[in-house]
């Protein structure tokens, strides 16, 4: 089993950054990937960004260059940076563990892009 607490939401102008939180309950090495997913009303979850134990990335194209999964192994926590922000990167932002071959879920945190 895996706990994830999520922090860092909000609303924040188009142009502007947020940095979202994510501590989960184990080493965080001991997970095989680590992410971070969205969903918008009326819209299926999508991923935004994971990365794996070993240290690999994979960012959906939307968000390359803009935002940045990383992760600090001391805290058992990865961030999801998010920069240049838009309109339509507003949703309810997830974390998601894949740990023994199951998914793990946090609460979720809004993230709100508008003027």
């Amino acid at each position: 089993q895996v706990q994830l607490v999520e922090s860092g939401g909000g609303l924040v102008q188009p142009g502007g950054s947020l940095r979202l939180s994510c501590t989960a309950s184990r080493n965080i090495l001991s997970i095989y990937r680590m992410g971070w997913y969205r969903q918008a009303p009326g819209n299926q979850r999508e991923l935004v960004a994971t990365l794996t134990s070993a240290g690999s990335t994979n960012y959906e194209d939307s968000v390359k260059g803009r935002f940045t999964i990383s992760r600090d192994n001391s805290k058992n926590t990865v961030y999801l940076q998010m920069n240049s922000l838009k309109p339509e990167d507003t949703a309810v932002y997830y974390c998601n563990a894949r740990y023994m071959k199951a998914d793990f879920w946090g609460q979720g945190t809004q993230v709100t892009v508008s003027s």
